[in-house]
């Protein structure tokens, strides 16, 4: 089930942002990791509402975040990797306005999984969101899929 995350949900989504990095981003270091989560975690505890969760099971397991038409965030627990989970959380991203994103250079599975929904390359940054030396794809929705 698909909600609107609330800072309550922080710990929990903090925690499955950490196991999907580690299980996906092999580029980072874990020191890395460790910085990047506490900004991750301030933000999923914000109170954001373009912050959205997958429930399962009465915990959140997966939830996306969205910064007006760009899909600014996607991550689901691994051990659900390959459920469906991932596809319903960018229909709902679409059905909200969703037509672009960044996904990390270095993580090639990411970026086949937006392919296959219809994204494709339009550019690439250097750096992360952040200013971290972590080089993003930029991708858009393909004119067909819009």
């Amino acid at each position: 089930m698909i909600r609107p995350a609330a800072p309550v949900d922080a710990p929990a989504l903090t925690a499955v942002w950490r196991r999907a990095v580690e299980a996906t981003h092999h580029f980072l270091t874990p020191e890395a990791i460790d910085a990047i989560e506490a900004d991750v975690s301030a933000w999923l505890g914000s109170g954001d509402p373009n912050l959205w969760a997958w429930e399962q099971d009465g915990a959140p397991v997966a939830f996306l975040g969205l910064s007006e038409d760009e899909l600014a965030a996607l991550f689901v627990d691994p051990r659900l990797h390959r459920s469906g989970i991932g596809r319903r959380l960018v229909d709902h991203a679409l059905s909200l306005g969703a037509r672009r994103l960044s996904v990390n250079e270095d993580n090639p599975g990411a970026r086949a999984f937006y392919e296959r929904l219809g994204f494709q390359a339009v550019g690439r940054a250097e750096t992360d969101d952040a200013g971290r030396p972590y080089p993003l794809i930029l991708m858009a929705l393909s004119a067909d899929q819009a």
